[in-house]
């Protein structure tokens, strides 16, 4: 399927071509547009092509690609493997819309007409690090807009821009497994390098073929070293262990002048601070990333699902929940606490995955919450067993895409579970009366990532003192006009998060990979205090900004489509 993939995507790139899919010039303010004198022309995209051994290619939108193979089933266009594979597919596709240009540019599935939107027009399926460095040299001498990718599992649409340069990782594929990784001469145990195109399920199953267990996801089409730690990357086994970027020792990064850098603790240490927590897409094009790695164990996973028929049920459950979140934090889980609109009822389904303990020892611990749940009247149906916790984490065999979906979040302290946990249940209640399509609880705080708040870095201070990370789900369907959907955009920016926000305190926290990528006051909301000292970095590694993304470090510099300054 791949080799079909790349042999279609892989056709001739005639510059006319190209200057139809946008019009306009830019100014000395704005990257290069087709059009402009700087734009490359046919006989230096050829050369440039020549020079990277053919990994030049031309990018279309996923409903386009499947145009193209005579249209794709349902269970390609929802497959997030299948999606992955595309240069140009982005996992949730309103990400590759434009909607809000005039006239809109769009390229939806059951679409008549199909526009550029928000994909790049030209991209390199760099292999080696050598394609890399080539193509931030060519992009960087013709001024273009440049867009990093690797999977497209990008929840914020930062891996694609419009009328950008894509530079693609998903082949960077090598991994390599350390007994004793040093830097600066000090033993930091065992590790993994791990490429920037590899996935985390890839990765949990080499590593157990090693013995080992390292911090990820549990997304399927999330790689482990690109803006997932950039981000911070979550974890179920973040109580335990820490975030990933907490558990990092080494980057190897292709930055705006085309250098590849080592950066750990002793090389290049500012970048390396910027890399753990401080935003995807900012810094340069990751080529590999060294994670810590431990002895692998057996888990316990529980699931517990339960229906219920109104949202005063949901504010019962979810308040309930909330008073008994501490039962179990002897046990270092992580929980996932997800509600669902399921019209006219709603489902809950609460997954734990409790490390090196036993069935009894998890069932001792959660008897206080679902009893009481029991003695509530409410049914629920449970499953639970004991594997190794590779296997558990890697469970997923693909994520579903193709779907029209935003998202906005916050991280919710400890101290709020503490002393307003019926508030927690109230503002869930009320963000489905207003619409909210789902409301997405996960418990991957607290544990070690507090204890690690020593661990100098560009994660957010609110990392350490939260207890869980919430996240809102609001989406649509593609029969909707571009301005029904800005207006399902104004609520969840205007209306759902800032009700959220009221569970975070002042000055409340959210993860940056997870969240609204409208923030109005992302640079505090993402990054708090070390938005200063990231933007200092900022200007010493990329000094003429050229990773720039929406939401991300120097942005509020930029348009909209992050393509022209405004300062």
């Amino acid at each position: 399927m791949l080799r079909s993939v790349l042999q279609l995507l892989a056709f001739p790139l005639p510059l006319s071509s190209i200057l139809s899919l946008v019009s306009g010039r830019s100014t000395s303010q704005c990257f290069t547009q087709p059009g402009d004198p700087r734009f490359p022309t046919a006989a230096e995209l050829a050369s440039f092509n020549a020079s990277i051994n053919g990994r030049l290619m031309n990018v279309v939108p996923s409903a386009n690609f499947c145009q193209s193979l005579g249209g794709c089933s349902d269970a390609q266009w929802t497959d997030g493997n299948f999606r992955n594979d595309i240069i140009g597919a982005m996992l949730q596709y309103n990400w590759e819309q434009d909607y809000t240009s005039t006239p809109p540019s769009l390229c939806l599935r059951n679409g008549t007409v199909c526009g550029q939107g928000n994909v790049p027009i030209l991209g390199v399926n760099a292999t080696t690090v050598e394609h890399i460095q080539a193509a931030v040299r060519f992009a960087k001498f013709h001024n273009l807009k440049v867009a990093i990718k690797a999977s497209g599992h990008d929840l914020l649409g930062r891996s694609t821009a419009k009328n950008s340069f894509l530079i693609w990782t998903r082949h960077l594929l090598n991994v390599i497994f350390h007994d004793s990784f040093t830097v600066g001469g000090v033993d930091q145990g065992s590790a993994v390098t791990a490429g920037s195109g590899v996935g985390l399920h890839t990765l949990y199953t080499l590593t157990k073929e090693q013995g080992k267990i390292y911090v990820g996801g549990t997304a399927f089409s999330v790689v482990a070293s690109g803006g997932y730690v950039q981000g911070a990357g979550h974890s179920a086994l973040s109580p335990t262990f820490g975030l990933a970027a907490d558990n990092a020792l080494q980057f190897e990064i292709v930055i705006a002048n085309g250098t590849l850098l080592t950066v750990n603790s002793v090389s290049n240490p500012d970048l390396f601070w910027a890399l753990r927590g401080g935003g995807a897409g900012s810094w340069g094009v990751i080529v590999s990333t060294t994670f810590r790695t431990f002895p692998t164990f057996n888990a316990v996973y529980h699931v517990a699902n339960i229906m219920v028929n109104n949202t005063d049920q949901v504010a019962q459950l979810t308040t309930f929940h909330a008073k008994h979140i501490f039962d179990w934090d002897t046990l270092h889980p992580g929980q996932y606490f997800f509600w669902i609109a399921t019209p006219p009822t709603f489902s809950l389904a609460i997954t734990s995955l409790f490390p090196n303990t036993t069935i009894s020892a998890v069932t001792a611990a959660l008897a206080p919450f679902l009893n009481g749940i029991t003695s509530l009247g409410f049914n629920v149906n449970i499953t639970s067993g004991v594997l190794p916790v590779n296997d558990i984490l890697a469970g997923a065999t693909t994520d579903a895409g193709g779907t029209l979906r935003i998202i906005g979040s916050r991280l919710l302290p400890s101290s709020t579970y503490k002393t307003h946990a019926t508030q927690i249940g109230e503002v869930t209640k009320q963000l489905f009366d207003d619409g909210a399509a789902g409301v997405l609880a996960h418990l991957v705080a607290g544990g070690q990532v507090s204890k690690n708040a020593h661990i100098d870095s560009a994660v957010t201070p609110k990392w350490r003192t939260a207890k869980t990370h919430i996240i809102i789900v609001q989406g649509w369907n593609e029969s909707i006009s571009p301005s029904e959907v800005e207006a399902i955009r104004e609520v969840l920016t205007n209306t759902h998060v800032p009700l959220l926000a009221t569970l975070a305190g002042p000055d409340g926290g959210a993860y940056s990979n997870e969240a609204d990528v409208r923030e109005p006051n992302f640079q505090t909301t993402f990054f708090g205090p070390n938005y200063g000292r990231l933007s200092q970095i900022k200007k010493a590694y990329d000094p003429d900004a050229m990773f720039i993304v929406p939401a991300g470090v120097g942005s509020e510099n930029f348009d909209v489509d992050t393509l022209c300054r405004v300062d």
